[in-house]
């Protein structure tokens, strides 16, 4: 019986220390597909010992600045183009630790079924944000709209903006406010998370849409002094795992691609 009491509690000590042993991982993400993908791998990190908390975000900018201050460990969410820009702008140092996938970026309409169908002086919605609103820039450019002094320019503006035959009037907003104005705007350019959000299907919903060959890769970012650590590596293994990749392709039919 001793034995058996004796066996029973260095069962339970030796449990305890594994759920002690567990590290939480605290990251951020904007609800679809970002924390989707995360909720897939919670169970695979649990089992290698981390306990990945997922904070859900509707915006770009709390998610980095909180990773920034330490209140949270990592985020993923992001392009490589939008981080430079925000550590460039804000004076923080965030740096990317594996590219997840790609959002083909998109324009979307409910007065128009075509690009052809856009009259002179039509109102097209774009992000506010740095690279996003490049992106949605250049996207116009490659579709013959207008042509912007800096084809390059990942964080083109308006202002940028060299010729414009149309006479479009361009009306600037935070990205997740971009799916409200929908029926406001001849043209509304939304990131496919938003656009997703918003019950839209970018593979047939978009006037007009980014090619899979899209250097705009969501990544996971960290800090200088955790990108390295082993929950954070361990958090890049799973997010790239095959597991991960088959959830993409079946769950987004092509809204996103997964990038490895």
């Amino acid at each position: 019986m001793k034995k058996v009491l004796l066996f029973t509690a260095l069962a339970a000590a030796l449990s305890a220390g594994i759920a002690q042993a567990a590290e939480k991982l605290v990251v951020a993400a904007t609800p679809v597909p970002h924390a989707e993908i995360l909720e897939l791998i919670k169970p695979t990190l649990a089992k290698e010992g981390v306990d990945l908390e997922i904070k859900v975000f509707t915006d770009y900018v709390q998610p980095n600045v909180q990773v920034d201050q330490k209140r949270l460990d990592a985020n993923y969410f992001q392009t490589l183009p939008y981080l430079k820009n925000f550590n460039e702008g804000k004076g923080t140092h965030l740096e990317t630790v594996i590219g997840v996938h790609v959002e083909p970026f998109g324009g979307y309409s409910k007065k128009v079924k075509s690009l052809a169908e856009l009259k002179d002086g039509a109102t097209i919605a774009i992000p506010n944000e740095g690279s996003n609103s490049g992106r949605a820039l250049i996207l116009l450019q490659k579709a013959g709209l207008i042509e912007l002094k800096d084809p390059k320019n990942a964080v083109s503006t308006p202002k940028d903006i060299a010729k414009n035959p149309h006479n479009f009037k361009f009306k600037e907003l935070e990205s997740a406010m971009l799916p409200r104005v929908l029926d406001q705007v001849d043209l509304d350019m939304i990131n496919t998370n938003y656009a997703l959000e918003a019950g839209l299907n970018p593979a047939k919903d978009a006037l007009v849409i980014e090619g899979a060959d899209s250097p705009y890769v969501n990544y996971l970012v960290a800090r200088p002094d955790n990108k390295d650590s082993a929950a954070i590596q361990k958090l890049a293994k799973a997010l790239t795992s095959p597991e991960v990749k088959a959830f993409i392709e079946k769950k987004y039919n092509g809204a996103v691609l997964p990038a490895f």
